[in-house]
C-alpha cells in the first residue's frame, strides 16, 4: 500500500519502476544453468537489490569476476558483522579467509538470513573463484587479504579519531574501489585509476552506509557496531547511543550534519574516476550507487529520522537514477540537483554550516564548469500530480498486473 502511494505521489516513477521490475525479471531468466554459477548470481540477487541486473549487464568475463568479488567481500563483511562470533574466532578467520577461496570444502555458519545461506554453501562460491582467469584472482585475492587484515585490525580497535574513520572505510569499502579499479584493469577495458581515487568511490559509499545505518548499528544485538568517529560524536554528546535519545536532538542532528559533511570531501575524486571510465557498461555499474549515495546524504542531512528510523531513497527514485544513468552528464546533473537540495537544508546556526555550503559550492562548480546541465531531467522539480495521473497510474498498475498473470499462466512450448 506504501508503495502505491508512493506512486500516487509520484506518476512519474511508475514507467522506470516497470522497466526496473523487467529488467529484474530478464536477469532471473539468465541465471546460469551449472550449479556454483546458478548459485552465484541467484545469491548475488538477494545481497544486492537493485545492483544485481547492473552487474550482469557487464561482459561475460568481467561479470563473472565482478560477481564473485561481491560475493568473496559479502561473505567477509558478514563474519565481520557477526557480533556472536567470539573475538578470538572471528579474527583468525578474518586473517586467513583470502586462502579460504581456493578450498572448495570450506564453509562458516554465521550470519542470517540470505547471508546465512551464502556462508553454509560458500563452496558454490569458491569452485565460481577457481574458474576465473589467473588476473581476476590475483586481484581478488590480494584484496581479500587486505580487508581481512584491516577488518581483524578493528574489531580490536575502537574508530577514535577522524584518521581512523578513513583507515577503517578504507578497508572495509576503499579497498573494494582498488580491487575494482584492478579487475576492470585486467579486463583490458579500462586504464588502472590511482589507488587515491579509487579509495574516494568506496569511502563515499562507506560513509553514507555508515551515517544512514546509525540506528541499526547502535542497536544491534548483542553487542552495538559503532563506527561514527567519538572525535566527532565527542564534541555534541559524551556516549556515541545518547544521540538517539529525544533530548539530545539538536546536538544529534549537529552531529549527523558533521558526518555528512566530512562524507562529502570525496566527490571530487569520485566524479574524476568516472569522468575518466570508457565503457559505458562499466560507466553505469559505478555511476549508480554514487548518485544514490548524495540523493541518500541529501535526505539524511538535518533529519532526525536518522536517529528515530529508517532513512532511505522510495524506490522509484531508486529506479529513475538507474534508468536515466548512461552518461557522464547525467552524473553532473544528478549530483547538481542533490547538491542544491542538501545546501537549501543547511541552518546557517549549525556549527559546520560555513564548511558544508563550501563544499558544495565545490561540488556545483563542477557540475556547472562541465557545460552540461541544461539537458538535465531534475531530479527535485516535479509537476504537480493530477487527477488524470492518477487514474492513468492505476490503469498501468492494472495492467501490468494482468500482463504478469497472463504471462505465468501461459504454457510452455518446451
Amino acid at each position: 500500500m506504501g508503495s502505491l502511494r508512493a506512486i500516487l505521489r509520484n506518476p512519474e516513477d511508475l514507467y522506470p519502476l516497470l522497466k526496473l521490475k523487467l529488467a529484474s525479471r530478464n536477469a532471473e531468466k539468465q541465471i546460469p544453468s551449472e550449479p556454483h554459477w546458478g548459485f552465484c548470481y541467484s545469491m548475488l540477487q538477494k545481497v544486492s537489490r537493485s545492483f544485481a541486473f547492473v552487474i550482469q549487464q557487464l561482459d561475460t568475463d568481467l561479470r563473472d569476476a565482478v560477481c564473485i568479488f561481491y560475493l568473496v567481500l559479502r561473505a567477509l563483511d558478514t563474519v565481520e558483522d557477526d557480533t556472536s562470533i567470539k573475538t578470538e574466532i572471528k579474527v583468525p578467520i578474518l586473517m586467513a579467509f583470502h586462502q579460504h577461496i581456493y578450498d572448495r570444502e570450506w564453509h562458516f555458519a554465521c550470519g542470517t538470513k540470505e547471508y546465512k545461506v551464502l556462508m553454509d554453501e560458500f563452496h558454490h562460491v569458491s569452485t565460481a573463484f577457481l574458474e576465473l582467469g589467473r588476473g581476476y584472482q590475483e586481484a581478488i585475492e590480494d584484496i581479500t587479504m587486505r580487508m581481512g587484515a584491516g577488518m581483524a585490525k578493528f574489531i580490536c580497535k575502537e574508530v577514535e579519531t577522524v584518521d581512523d574513520y578513513d583507515e577503517y572505510c578504507h578497508y572495509v569499502a576503499g579497498l573494494v574501489g582498488l580491487g575494482l579499479s584492478k579487475l576492470f584493469h585486467a579486463s583490458g577495458k579500462e586504464h588502472l585509476a590511482s589507488d587515491a581515487i579509487s579509495n574516494s568511490m568506496g569511502l563515499f559509499l562507506q560513509k553514507t552506509n555508515i551515517i544512514r545505518d546509525y540506528l541499526e548499528d547502535i542497536n544491534e544485538i548483542p553487542k552495538s557496531r559503532m563506527f561514527w568517529p567519538r572525535q566527532i560524536w565527542s564534541k555534541y554528546v559524551n556516549k556515541l547511543e545518547d544521540l538517539k535519545n529525544e533530548e539530545n536532538s539538536v546536538k544529534a542532528v549537529q552531529c549527523l550534519n558533521d558526518m555528512v559533511t566530512n562524507a562529502l570531501v570525496h566527490i571530487e575524486d569520485c566524479m574524476k574516476y568516472m569522468s575518466d571510465l570508457r565503457d559505458p557498461a562499466i560507466f553505469r555499474f559505478c555511476a549508480i550507487p554514487q548518485i544514490m549515495a548524495i540523493g541518500t546524504l541529501a535526505l539524511c542531512y538535518n533529519n532526525i529520522e536518522v536517529f528515530r528510523g529508517v532513512v532511505k531513497m522510495r524506490r522509484g527514485l531508486t529506479a529513475k537514477i538507474i534508468d536515466r544513468t548512461k552518461t557522464m552528464s547525467d552524473v553532473y546533473g544528478a549530483f547538481y540537483d542533490f547538491s542544491r537540495m542538501l545546501k537549501y537544508k543547511i541552518d546557517d546556526s549549525d556549527p559546520n554550516a560555513r564548511k558544508t555550503k563550501d563544499s558544495l559550492e565545490a561540488v556545483l562548480k563542477i557540475c556547472r564548469d562541465s557545460g552540461t546541465l541544461n539537458q538535465r531531467k531534475s531530479y527535485i522539480i516535479q509537476s504537480k500530480p493530477q487527477i488524470n495521473a492518477t487514474v492513468i497510474v492505476i490503469f498501468f498498475i492494472i495492467l501490468a498486473i494482468l500482463l504478469a498473470y497472463l504471462s505465468a499462466s501461459r504454457p510452455s512450448n518446451i
